[in-house]
């Protein structure tokens, strides 16, 4: 069945999820998601109005593209002017044909390949990132035009970014190879829930473009990175991350410096625009079990039921990227006063890692029922494989009317 756009008036509601999974379970009961495009363009309007100064290049950095590359969502972002942070040259080819101009377009792996390097060079997307002083000789050898932006290291791991104290020596290596620093990039971590770590960051950009300054570069490009939240039901709201990061640029980088400030966000554009809809393909029953939560008598069944998409799939999210989806069930009502039992829920392979909740309560479900996950759109079609042959997830596309 060919991908469909519709328009309706509101929110994705339950009664399309419902009619589609009836449209589809006449033919199949292969999982789908649904994608409503309008909103991502909502998501666009929140950035411009919240952080108008900041321009975001979609991407998620150190993760790039990955967070999620759906060529709909990526169609329309590069249609609302929004630029791209790629990671390897299958990325940037990807950018590039949807007549994205290069000069929107980061190099933001810290670590490249060298014909990648020279890949981008000849396509003219000129701005990278680096972290020590053997990439800035890598980009020098194989790419003439570059400009290089800093990235330096926060708390959120210890395989890229630079220390502050190392920036006057890595300014020092890139002057003396002829190469052009430009600014100072950071990233703040995926998913990050302090709002005082953008503010704290921005300080240190600040203290890295003093630094530029002495070594004999005038920075212009500031790059904050990703990490903002996409789900609504985030501990943190985007919004409250944006008046203490305002107050920072307003601080550190005021509009009377002419530095241009950009974003990487990822997950912020797209968590919240997809839903996953699967279904049950199994159910074994296993009998005698002691419930642990307490409720249920001893002699309860454990119920396990297997999905059509799993670990290995769509739901690769829970291990690398540590998210915990909440489950809701297709026809929650018909379920009202059910009795609960111990389950769990894996995935369709034949691997035993392919579990996605190991114990949880529900009430007893039936193979062909359909089991909804909202929030799906980060991480979780952009790693998934076809291991034993399963297919890869396909999408809907949704665009509501927007009002305004």
């Amino acid at each position: 069945m060919a991908n469909r756009h519709i328009q309706t008036n509101g929110k994705v509601n339950d009664d399309f999820i419902e009619e589609k999974i009836k449209s589809l379970s006449r033919n199949n009961d292969e999982a789908f998601f649904i994608v409503d495009l309008s909103d991502v363009v909502r998501k666009y309007t929140t950035w411009k109005r919240e952080l108008p100064r900041v321009e975001p290049f979609y991407g998620e950095s150190p993760l790039s593209v990955k967070c999620n590359e759906d060529v709909q969502v990526l169609s329309l972002l590069a249609q609302l002017g929004t630029g791209f942070d790629c990671a390897s040259k299958a990325e940037i080819d990807k950018i590039l044909s949807l007549n994205v101009a290069p000069n929107r377009v980061i190099y933001a792996n810290p670590c490249k390949q060298s014909s990648h390097i020279r890949h981008a060079a000849k396509h003219e997307v000129n701005v990278m990132t680096f972290d020590n002083i053997d990439e800035l000789s890598k980009i020098e050898a194989n790419h003439s035009n570059a400009n290089t932006e800093i990235e330096a290291r926060c708390p959120l791991g210890d395989k890229f970014g630079a220390l502050l104290e190392d920036v006057p020596e890595l300014l020092k290596a890139a002057k003396s190879l002829g190469l052009t620093v430009i600014g100072v990039s950071f990233h703040v971590g995926s998913g990050c829930n302090d709002p005082a770590a953008y503010p704290k960051a921005v300080a240190e950009a600040s203290t890295a473009f003093d630094m530029g300054l002495q070594a004999g570069f005038h920075f212009d490009l500031l790059d904050i990175g990703g990490g903002f939240p996409g789900q609504k039901s985030a501990k943190v709201s985007f919004e409250e991350f944006c008046g203490p990061l305002r107050s920072a640029l307003e601080e550190y980088f005021p509009e009377s410096k002419g530095v241009h400030i950009i974003a990487e966000p990822g997950r912020y554009f797209v968590e919240s625009a997809f839903t996953l809809a699967v279904s049950i393909i199994g159910k074994r029953t296993v009998l005698p079990l002691k419930q642990k939560s307490g409720d249920g008598k001893d002699d309860d069944p454990k119920f396990m039921y297997y999905l059509n998409d799993g670990i290995f799939g769509s739901f690769n999210c829970i291990v690398f990227a540590a998210y915990d989806p909440v489950v809701e069930l297709e026809d929650a009502e018909q379920y009202t006063g059910k009795q609960r039992f111990l389950s769990s829920i894996w995935g369709p392979t034949c691997d035993a890692f392919d579990i996605l909740k190991r114990e949880i309560c529900l009430p007893e479900l039936n193979i062909g029922d359909w089991l909804i996950y909202r929030e799906m759109g980060a991480y979780t079609t952009c790693a998934a494989t076809s291991f034993n042959g399963m297919q890869k997830t396909r999408a809907f596309y949704v665009m509501q009317k927007i009002d305004g």
